[in-house]
């Protein structure tokens, strides 16, 4: 039995879990084991207050988990498969299950983050770990020497194509527009990177390939007849992300797109659910609003459950 349950283990919900277990809230916050925060696979955050010299994603988790259970968060490593209401007192308990156990919890804050979007494409599934990946980090060292493609044209597809060139020898961007859409410093970077090339206005059609990627074959957008072969060994692809939403079944209101929708408090649609972080509807999504969104949610916790409790200071300072 918890006074709030963080479910997601990213900058979002680390940052929420720091405010509710410095309240003094019992927190448990449940850290997935199939879809891990996709800061801990970023080789460089450069844009974190504080850190003029950048810092890793990996370090960034290490140092805000150590920072949580410092102030007494528990934790636990397991996937959520359902999060159902309890009816009490006039309010609703929360009931979580995750792996093979349940918990229970006042109030739920969502901090699931997103997972990488695949292209759907013939060849993508089949050569998954064998050539296409989602994320350089965890493979470039595996392509020294080679030639890769990266697919995609936002600041992560542009950072990883940057980090790939440490290893491979030519990578090619390739992305549906006639431009990037990545930030200024990061499209110059790699604009006046030797190693990196440029497919505009072009689509990955197929991956193609014997036991393992040989190719990818890209279609022009403007003119759909036009295609062709670009050799290469690695295929990453960063073409946006979808949210980890799924296990919620429609207990909180969420856009066409699967983002949860939040007010300025982060409440969601339903009483004692909040969600925070890359899995709900905002412009920006990097760490910095994600943990401004983690402590917003922790704090909007804590005095809901105050509310229901009838402790919270408002209702004492009535009462002097």
């Amino acid at each position: 039995m918890y006074d709030i349950i963080i479910i997601g283990s990213g900058p979002a919900g680390l940052t929420a879990g720091i405010y509710a277990s410095r309240a003094n809230m019992k927190t448990l916050m449940i850290a997935s084991t199939f879809n891990p925060s996709l800061i801990t696979t970023t080789d460089l955050v450069e844009n974190y207050p504080g850190f003029p010299d950048g810092i890793t994603g990996f370090e960034i988790i290490e140092r805000f988990t150590r920072q949580a259970t410092k102030f007494g968060m528990e934790t636990a490593e397991a996937d959520v498969r359902a999060v159902s209401g309890i009816p009490q007192d006039g309010s609703v308990r929360w009931k979580v299950d995750a792996g093979d156990k349940t918990y229970e919890a006042s109030a739920l804050i969502i901090a699931t983050g997103t997972q990488y979007a695949h292209l759907n494409v013939p060849g993508e599934e089949e050569f998954t770990g064998r050539g296409v990946s989602y994320c350089a980090t965890c493979d470039g060292a595996f392509y020294r020497e080679r030639d890769v493609v990266v697919i995609g044209g936002g600041d992560t597809a542009v950072q990883e194509a940057l980090f790939l060139t440490r290893f491979a020898d030519t990578v090619t961007i390739v992305h549906r527009r006639d431009r990037l859409r990545a930030t200024g410093i990061l499209t110059d970077r790699a604009s006046a990177n030797a190693k990196i090339r440029f497919e505009f206005n072009s689509v990955v059609e197929k991956i193609i390939g014997d036991t393992a990627v040989t190719g990818v074959i890209i279609r022009d957008v403007n003119d759909p007849a036009k295609k062709r072969t670009l050799r290469a060994d690695g295929a990453f692809i960063f073409t946006g992300t979808i949210p980890n939403t799924a296990f919620l079944g429609g207990l909180a209101q969420c856009d066409d797109a699967g983002y949860i929708k939040v007010d300025q408090n982060m409440r969601t649609s339903t009483k004692g659910i909040f969600a925070c972080g890359d899995c709900t509807t905002k412009l920006l999504r990097q760490v910095v609003t994600a943990c401004g969104d983690g402590a917003t949610a922790a704090f909007a916790a804590e005095h809901y459950i105050n509310d229901q409790r009838g402790t919270s200071y408002e209702k004492w300072k009535n009462s002097q």
